[in-house]
């Protein structure tokens, strides 16, 4: 049975970072199973999970780890949660406003005090299309578990897009129960 790792990653932007990184995670008999790594103010930043064998992990995790004298700090984790989840459903979250520090910590907030777990962010600042002032967007992944209100919720996050004057959507992608 293969053995999955979740590995972050951080370091200096430039040419060869994710060749170095799926370079050792092959030679170690790993399999890159999903990834989310970006380019953030010249730094490269990512998230990573693997399957290895596990006779291959600490060895992999060692030479992961020796990737930092090449500027690259990956942290590793051994992914043997086996915690299963309660039935939830995915909602997907959308917010387009003008820019302005707190809109993710009051929304934030928020979710958590309804036990909504955020599975998925991207968020990014642009420049408006008439007017030039910086936008704000926000698209997250929800779960929400089956005990949350729902409508609740969504009062609640109303009211904090009408003081905080954004845009924001909440609409269902699908119902899973996950064990």
């Amino acid at each position: 049975m293969q053995q999955s790792l979740v590995m972050t990653l951080l370091g200096e932007d430039r040419p060869g970072l994710v060749d170095a990184l799926a370079s050792i995670i092959a030679d170690h008999g790993g399999n890159w199973l999903e990834s989310q790594l970006s380019r953030l103010g010249g730094q490269f930043a990512g998230i990573v999970r693997v399957e290895v064998p596990p006779e291959k992990e600490q060895a992999l995790v060692l030479a992961l780890k020796n990737l930092s004298t090449r500027g690259l700090n990956v942290i590793v984790q051994s992914d043997r949660s086996g915690r299963t989840s309660k039935p939830h459903s995915l909602n997907l979250l959308e917010i387009v406003g003008q820019d302005r520090p707190g809109i993710i910590r009051q929304i934030s907030h928020a979710l958590a005090e309804f036990g909504v777990n955020v599975e998925q962010m991207h968020t990014e600042c642009s420049s408006a299309a008439m007017s030039g002032e910086t936008l704000f967007k926000a698209r997250a992944q929800l779960s929400i578990p089956d005990s949350c209100n729902v409508e609740e919720l969504r009062r609640t996050l109303e009211k904090i897009a009408a003081d905080l004057i954004v845009d924001i959507s909440l609409a269902p992608l699908q119902t899973a129960a996950q064990s």
